[in-house]
């Protein structure tokens, strides 16, 4: 008897590839030991978060004797934290922002999942550019949609404007840009995402319907070597923001993020009210309660970005030595190089694993010929990994 849906029982038999290699390292570690299996599989940040929260959190629990101290609030969020959070918002986005015009959500998962339930159809199109995060594809089908991704240019990973073009159609609802990029590690210039915007907005005008421009960014904090992730709020009407403090204050596991939108946007006010509702009924109700309060308290603060970008060099010298090919990441702590001598990336992946390194195939983000690495682990065992690189690469050109 079947207790799935058809369409959850086919994902789990394709599952995510990062997933799957993630399991297939706790299987390697207990056999060889920890420190002889290189996981950079999963992008789970490892830096502490900073002294600001660890303040916060003992403030929060010493306010615990207080009536509803940790109870419901406004499905968009406690209102000072709305505030808080317009005004860092406005500051990066170079517009200004009003409370209203941002919510509060579980992640930037929880904020685009309420998104697409608030303006998507069935049947209506969601357009990205590949190499995408792999979860926008259950993101778009919870809801009746369709992901449909147009191939950014080879190795750079810049965005192609005209595959973009192609790519959207009549059914087309949204463009979904994630920069920094995961996997690539790009970042979209500012030409490039004002050559976008027009395009929606003359395609928007042919549809009859808005076209959104979502920029998925919990990686805007993170960049290299002066690199500059522009605001994108100014650039078009029916332009939003999602975005997490996952990876900047290390919370990955306490989901709080938010949805922003431009302020120029028609029927604002309609918009707002209806993510705010889906934020609800999907059953997030609001995110949690002692997320926003270390979230209110912790703003401005971070990791320390020095930490990654050392770590970026050292995994650079790693493939270089290997003569793997690649493309410096600009941004986010991943690398995506291609696989060796034009070998399939998921027979590379094999290659690497039998050398227990744990890398994902480009496959898994749409994007053949490619594998993803997460240099978000400590420096020595991206060190260490250089031999058995070295040797999956010698083995892929035999």
């Amino acid at each position: 008897m079947q207790v799935l849906s058809k369409q959850i029982a086919g994902m789990l038999q394709q599952s995510s590839w990062i997933r799957r290699m993630f399991e297939a390292g706790i299987e390697r570690k207990k056999i060889y030991g920890a420190e002889n299996v290189f996981d950079f599989s999963l992008g789970n940040p490892d830096l502490p978060p900073p002294a600001a929260v660890g303040t916060a959190l003992r403030e929060i629990a010493d306010s615990l004797g207080q009536p509803s101290a940790l109870g419901y609030m406004p499905n968009g969020g406690y209102p000072q934290v709305r505030a808080a959070l317009a005004r860092e918002l406005g500051r990066e986005q170079e517009c200004e922002l009003a409370a209203e015009q941002v919510i509060v959500t579980c992640g930037a998962a929880g904020a685009l999942n309420a998104f697409f339930r608030a303006v998507l159809e069935p049947g209506d199109e969601v357009v990205c550019p590949a190499p995408y995060f792999v979860e926008y594809g259950s993101y778009v089908g919870n809801f009746g949609g369709v992901l449909k991704p147009a191939p950014a240019r080879e190795l750079t990973f810049d965005l192609d404007l005209a595959a973009l073009a192609a790519a959207i159609g009549p059914r087309t609802r949204a463009v979904i840009v994630n920069s920094p990029n995961n996997p690539s590690g790009a970042v979209y210039a500012a030409g490039e995402l004002a050559e976008l915007a027009a395009l929606l907005a003359k395609r928007s005008q042919a549809n009859g319907r808005p076209i959104f421009l979502v920029s998925d960014e919990p990686y805007r904090f993170l960049t290299y070597d002066d690199a500059v992730v522009p605001p994108i709020l100014p650039l078009y009407p029916y332009t939003v923001v999602a975005g997490s403090f996952s990876k900047n204050l290390g919370l990955a596991g306490e989901r709080v993020g938010y949805l922003a939108a431009s302020p120029a946007m028609p029927d604002l006010a309609a918009f707002m009210a209806g993510v705010t509702m889906t934020n609800r009924i999907l059953g997030f109700v609001n995110a949690p309660a002692i997320g926003q309060r270390i979230l209110l308290a912790a703003l401005g603060s971070g990791v320390d970005v020095s930490v990654y970008a050392r770590r970026r060099d050292a995994m650079a010298r790693v493939l270089t030595a290997a003569g793997i090919e690649f493309s410096l990441p600009k941004g986010a702590f991943y690398f995506f190089p291609k696989a060796p001598a034009g070998l399939d990336d998921k027979v590379f992946v094999d290659l690497l694993l039998a050398e227990n390194v744990l890398g994902v195939p480009g496959s898994g983000f749409g994007y053949p010929g490619y594998f993803r690495l997460a240099f978000c682990t400590d420096q020595d065992t991206i060190e260490r990994s250089a031999p058995a690189f070295a040797r999956a690469a010698a083995a892929a050109r035999a």
